[in-house]
């Protein structure tokens, strides 16, 4: 049967993989990673000899057509990304809306993701949240941070090492600097981190410690009462 089954991989520990994924992955007449590098490194680890391919958001558009064409050839292939789920701020969106428009099965494994275990331990309310993934690195960045200034949801996103402390520092600014954030970085690798406090005080700790590794930023949500409160004092000023 045709079908394109997306694998979820280790975010960090080569261990945090499922059985099923394993087998999935053994079965697939076709891998398609992300980078075939960086996977490789897992398949080897399992001793998964599958034929690769690569597909990323640099390839997706022009390669798209082409592996559906194989995929319904009666193949069973498998998508993967370089850490977590496809799909999710990683490639995968495209191919995935292609196959369902063109009645091909898509099935999705259960497993790792980013952003779960690092809401979890933030400490932070996470009975509503919403996922931003990346904010826009340029166009629509400042649009969508005054929308977000108003969630009161928990917020997620993921940031690389070398913007952190420009986005930590515009949060702070749209947000209020005594927000309360969670960061965590190196899921469930040896260095993994979780620290908790306001943006001013993240800001300042990653001012003196080099940033390092993947991050995921956990921010409270508007604050109500706080917000009035704050209404009240400069309207007594």
């Amino acid at each position: 049967m045709a079908k394109l089954i997306v694998v979820p991989t280790p975010v960090g520990n080569l261990e945090d993989i499922t059985f099923r994924a394993v087998r999935v992955l053994k079965e697939a007449d076709l891998i398609l990673a992300e980078d075939t590098r960086t996977t490789t490194i897992l398949l080897k680890h399992y001793d998964i000899r599958n034929k690769m391919q690569s597909y990323h958001k640099f390839n997706e558009h022009q390669s798209v057509v082409r592996i559906l064409a194989h995929i319904r050839q009666s193949n069973y292939v498998a998508l993967v990304s370089d850490a977590g789920t496809p799909s999710i701020s990683d490639p995968g969106f495209l191919l995935i809306r292609e196959c369902v428009k063109q009645g091909i099965a898509v099935e999705c494994l259960p497993g790792a993701t980013a952003f779960v275990p690092a809401l979890v331990v933030s400490g932070l309310p996470n009975d509503s949240f919403c996922f931003e993934g990346f904010l826009p690195q340029k166009k629509g960045r400042q649009t969508r941070l005054k929308e977000l200034a108003s969630e009161k949801r928990t917020m997620i996103f993921y940031e690389s090492p070398h913007r952190l402390l420009k986005t930590l520092t515009q949060l702070a600014e749209y947000f209020g600097a005594d927000r309360q954030v969670s960061i965590s970085r190196e899921l469930s690798k040896q260095y993994e981190e979780t620290l908790r406090g306001t943006f001013d005080e993240m800001s300042a700790h990653f001012a003196q410690n080099n940033p390092r590794g993947e991050f995921v930023i956990i921010i409270e949500g508007q604050n109500k009462k706080k917000t009035e409160k704050n209404i009240s004092k400069l309207n007594y000023i």
